[in-house]
């Protein structure tokens, strides 16, 4: 039987050593956390674990108590620092193996979720953010799900029945969305070679951020293409409104653009929760390798903080510190290089600190982990060009990745490659 309960009475239901889950993106129960902000002694002993997304999930679990703990697969600013000092466990994962872990290598005794109103027969779906959830509401052993009814129930969603909640929170606020970045000229001149790089028919995957915008905005004048990727932005939507992505091409879920979570603005999430072909499907369809390359000329884009001259790519460490998380970008680099004609596209800007550091280096430091293998790469593209570097032998790689970073820097890395290999 489900119990209906007010946000602050979940504290009676937490009890040191449980270990709860938390719904983010748009599943994040937001009045249910607002609760628990002012009650942290419930939360002593207790473990959260959650998927959080920079720049919409900002809250850090570990300060909710000094004897909360938190297990984190994204720092964000919110939790850098007390991921640097072991205040929160840190796992380097990708998304289809985060959802491995969650399924069958972690107890979860309390999953927490934010979910739309449910139909008059007790049949609820899932919303417009399913990622994860699967993973966990097969297996909680306490469901709370926190019902808003501004939150969008789209047809292409998974479902549940209400029944299956063991407890209820009612609420009726703005679902959490995200301005649309912006783009400046940087940003224009890459995201003109990545879409260089499209054809129509293409499938296409893209990350967040203002390339990923700015390349999506790009592509009005292509045809046919299609969507199967973990995040849906207002970029997809624009071109799924105006017809260029019909998925026409595709060669599973024909006609239908299938993505994980949505993050964007409020007139995305009114869209999304209403638009008759989409579909809202887990990591485990989302980012599964054997799935994902059914789809021929799979195109996934992605972004990075450097490449070195092997090939190697770091997206989510600066300075020995974990500033992001590994995130999807690998499954998905993996899943275009086994599709028919698929590809994988990296951009970035070719420098950072106001033009003071490139992108580009020698070797990743000695205190950084490397995101993709230099055996993934495939296309990197700056504002100076694109290069295809998967099929190029050791030296040209190098010298096809100094033509993409900075002029002023490109003697430089000329030498230290001389340096590295005179032996």
């Amino acid at each position: 039987m489900t119990n209906c309960i007010e946000p602050q009475e979940i504290a009676g239901h937490l009890k040191p050593g449980m270990t709860v889950f938390i719904g983010s993106c748009t599943a994040e129960p937001a009045e249910t956390l607002d609760a628990l902000r002012g009650l942290s002694d419930c939360c002593a002993g207790v473990r959260f674990v959650c998927m959080t997304v920079p720049g919409i999930n900002k809250i850090d679990f570990s300060t909710l108590h000094p004897e909360a703990k938190s297990t984190a697969f994204f720092a964000l600013p919110e939790n850098r620092e007390n991921i640097a000092n072991g205040r929160i466990d840190f796992l380097p994962m990708q998304y289809r193996a985060v959802y491995t872990y969650l399924e069958r290598d972690v107890d979860i005794d309390m999953a927490i979720v934010q979910l739309p109103e449910p139909d008059v027969d007790g049949t609820m779906s899932l919303g417009v953010t399913v990622d994860f959830l699967p993973a966990v509401l097969d297996k909680a052993k306490i469901i709370v799900g926190e019902i808003n009814d501004q939150q969008p129930a789209p047809k292409g969603s998974p479902t549940m029945r209400l029944d299956q909640l063991d407890l209820v929170v009612k609420c009726s606020r703005a679902v959490t969305t995200v301005p649309v970045p912006r783009m400046n000229g940087t940003v224009l001149a890459i995201a003109g070679h990545v879409a260089d790089l499209i054809n129509d028919g293409d499938c296409l995957q893209t990350g967040i951020g203002a390339i990923p915008s700015a390349t999506l905005a790009a592509l009005f004048d292509r045809n046919d293409l299609g969507f199967h990727s973990g995040m849906l932005a207002d970029g997809a939507m624009a071109l799924i409104k105006a017809g260029n992505a019909n998925g026409a091409a595709k060669n599973i879920d024909k006609g239908q653009a299938v993505f994980g979570a949505t993050l964007g603005s409020a007139e995305l999430i009114e869209w999304a929760g209403q638009a008759e072909n989409l579909l809202f499907r887990p990591v485990t369809y989302t980012h599964d390798t054997d799935v994902v390359r059914r789809n021929d000329n799979f195109v996934s884009i992605n972004s990075a903080l450097q490449v070195d001259l092997f090939g190697q790519v770091n997206a989510d460490m600066l300075d020995g510190a974990q500033i992001s998380g590994t995130g999807g970008s690998v499954d998905l680099m993996r899943s275009a290089a086994l599709s028919k004609g698929g590809r994988s596209i990296l951009a970035l800007n070719a420098t950072a600190v106001k033009g003071s550091l490139s992108r580009i280096i020698p070797a990743l430091p000695a205190n950084t982990a490397a995101t993709a293998l230099r055996t993934d790469i495939d296309y990197v593209v700056t504002e100076y060009g694109a290069k295809r570097i998967r099929h190029l032998p050791f030296h040209a790689r190098a010298e096809a990745l100094i033509e993409l970073a900075a002029p002023e820097f490109r003697d430089g890395l000329k030498e230290a490659w001389r340096e590295t290999n005179s032996s």
